[in-house]
């Protein structure tokens, strides 16, 4: 990425000295749920009146994001974790819907052979004819080709099957494989303002391929012991990929899914992460619910299919971080 933002890696931003304008209070789109509440803070209402998030530290007022008068070029963000089952599909469906909700366009790309990401938008793998392996591996193929409408206004869908598991054994053989993917994307950079990759639960070449061509990782990381351990390794793997392929490469932060504060494991492994991380760690945590798998089930984000719960609210809000640490980085 190129300009300042390119030149501030790993600063974020000062609350304080955001542009003026309306700032939103993500406790008024809390629906009166004291059960899941709880999974949030032990004490819901101290959270409420002294604005303590989750993390222990003061929550923010996020800036609602203003209209954009031009799009693009996009920001790329690569949505990575070695460890399966930490809510990173289900975090790339409700960020993205929650992005372009605030009028941002957004693309989707299912970088994972098993599909998740195309079917939690209600997408059926075995039934498409181009899919982002053509686009990636076959030359002269057009992103138009590829490329899905969704039913989520500003968003769409570079989707992906089973044929993808091949990619990484043909491109063992080719010129700047680690490139591949950013070839591919460099064309629809202008149509969009953020592409978010779905990665695989690897760090095999797929993996290096999202972690080179993307301007800025997100971790999403379940609020688990085994989980956590993997954290380290994840990030040594980006500090490689910052020093040999791609040094625009920066961590964006760590998002804390599967969150509940009423087992004390959940909330040592929280303060670990916070400890380690410090800033690197957002404010917006994700906490259990079971509207995330109904949503999955009915192929749509839960910002449309529960859009009043708390689980949308806590996705608009992730969305109103990202673009706040956007704003201050520019």
């Amino acid at each position: 990425m190129n300009g300042p933002a390119a030149e501030s890696h790993n600063h974020f931003v000062d609350y304080d000295e955001l542009p003026e304008g309306s700032f939103y209070d993500p406790d008024a789109e809390y629906e009166p749920d004291p059960e899941y509440a709880a999974t949030l803070a032990p004490d819901a209402a101290r959270q409420r009146r002294e604005r303590i998030g989750p993390t222990g530290r003061l929550l923010p007022y996020f800036r609602i994001p203003g209209p954009l008068v031009d799009h693009g070029p996009a920001t790329i963000i690569a949505m990575c974790n070695q460890k399966g089952g930490v809510g990173k599909t289900t975090s790339t469906i409700n960020l993205g819907a929650a992005l372009a909700e605030y009028g941002r366009r957004v693309l989707l790309v299912d970088f994972d052979p098993q599909g998740a990401l195309s079917v939690g938008l209600g997408v059926n793998p075995t039934e498409l004819d181009f899919t982002v392996y053509n686009l990636f591996m076959e030359r002269g193929m057009s992103a138009d080709e590829v490329v899905l409408k969704t039913a989520v206004p500003n968003m769409d869908l570079l989707p992906s099957n089973i044929d993808l598991s091949v990619a990484e054994v043909q491109l063992v053989s080719e010129a700047a494989r680690e490139s591949a993917l950013q070839r591919a994307l460099m064309p629809l950079m202008s149509d969009y303002d953020y592409i978010l990759i779905d990665c695989q639960p690897s760090l095999g070449l797929l993996t290096l391929n999202a972690l080179t061509a993307a301007h800025k990782v997100i971790v999403p990381l379940e609020c688990e012991f085994f989980a956590l351990r993997g954290v380290a390794l994840l990030a040594e793997t980006i500090e490689k990929v910052q020093e040999r392929l791609n040094p625009e490469l920066e961590l964006d932060g760590i998002l804390a899914t599967r969150y509940d504060s009423r087992t004390v494991h959940s909330r040592e492994v929280l303060a670990r992460v916070v400890e380690a991380f410090d800033d690197h760690v957002y404010h917006t945590v994700i906490g259990r619910t079971v509207r995330f798998p109904e949503a999955t089930v009915a192929g749509e984000p839960i910002t449309t299919y529960a859009s009043s719960s708390v689980g949308a609210a806590a996705y608009r809000q992730l969305a109103r971080e990202v673009l706040a640490r956007d704003i201050r980085n520019s």
